[in-house]
């Protein structure tokens, strides 16, 4: 064999070993990359901790990518460097599910396991996990709406985009909810796609709010949806007259909670799917079977839809003025 042939094979059989399982076995820490939505925001900022913190525990080298914007094509960029550096897992919080799918089938190809989260039914991955079921979160909201709007009224609703699977599925739920059980709501357009951006969504709720002078509600679902809805609210002095719900995080809210403008939520702890991430990636790397009835840290006993790859659990946080101040010292 030529010098150049025995350099080309070594470098082969390289690369097929940082690409495959067996990552670890030169001594080098199994490697986990998460993609989130958006980099710099305070839920995939606690989300960071919690990949640190489990990485940490499980001797794992786990990172956090967060993009500048809520661009799906910065996701696929981010999956494809994690492919490229022959990363053990690749776990994604997408932001368009469809677009993922090419980008998640080279990585699995790659030999790399492929976790997602907010994403039911993904496609080309080994797991998704929820902490909230998509009925069980929905229909919490729209209850919690009803209960705080009297049962009538108008109302809006944001989703992080109208490509997030997750928000628009946990829509159609609480609007479901409200249609079958409280008729005299009245949902004013259909959803509008600003909820991953505070400023976007404090002009959409300012522009409903000056079409719509009987407006009495806004439901959020985006980490930033319910703080710029909230702000646009404060700044038209109708706190306590329109009411705004949503998951946020509770350290980037707790100020406009206790001053009566945003109404509150529930939420799952962002920390949590953090170290989840990092669980279930050690999992995949170790060659775990996943299997119905065992117990998961971070998840309790799981029930996984074994065709659909789903692992869901229901562990909602409830947040209000009770509670704010507990969940944002805890980091969230």
């Amino acid at each position: 064999m030529t010098t150049r042939r025995a350099l080309m094979a070594a470098a082969a059989g390289l690369a097929f070993a940082v690409a495959g399982p067996a990552f670890a076995q030169d001594g080098k820490k199994p490697t986990i990359g998460v993609v989130v939505k958006i980099g710099g925001i305070p839920w995939f900022n606690a989300m960071e901790v919690g990949i640190k913190k489990k990485s940490e525990e499980l001797g794992v080298n786990g990172f956090m990518i967060g993009p500048t914007s809520a661009d799906p094509a910065l996701q696929v960029r981010a999956v494809e460097d994690l492919i490229a550096q022959g990363v053990d897992v690749i776990g994604v919080v997408p932001n368009d599910a469809q677009v993922l799918e090419p980008v998640l089938a080279r990585a699995m190809k790659a030999g790399i396991k492929v976790i997602t989260h907010e994403s039911p039914k993904q496609e080309n991955v080994d797991w998704d996990f929820e902490l909230a079921s998509v009925q069980g979160f929905g229909e919490a909201y729209g209850k919690q709406l009803a209960e705080k709007m009297g049962g009538k009224g108008k109302y809006a609703v944001f989703v992080g985009s109208l490509t997030v699977p997750l928000h628009n599925a946990w829509a159609d739920a609480a609007i479901a909810y409200l249609k079958k059980n409280n008729p005299e709501m009245e949902l004013v357009g259909d959803r509008y796609g600003v909820a991953e951006d505070v400023d976007a969504s404090r002009r959409t709720a300012l522009d409903l709010m000056r079409a719509h002078p009987d407006l009495k509600g806004f439901l959020a679902f985006g980490s930033q949806g319910p703080i710029g809805a909230a702000r646009a609210v404060e700044e038209r002095r109708m706190g306590g007259k329109i009411v705004v719900l949503g998951p946020f995080s509770p350290g980037q809210g707790r100020k406009l909670v206790h001053d009566g403008i945003l109404t509150g939520g529930y939420m799952w702890n962002p920390m949590q799917a953090g170290e989840v991430f990092v669980t279930l990636g050690k999992m995949l790397i170790d060659g775990k079977e996943i299997k119905d009835g065992m117990e998961i840290e971070g998840l309790g006993t799981i029930h996984p839809d074994m065709e659909g790859k789903d692992i869901i659990v229901d562990q909602l946080v409830n947040i209000n003025d009770e509670t704010v101040d507990k969940l944002a010292e805890m980091g969230l």
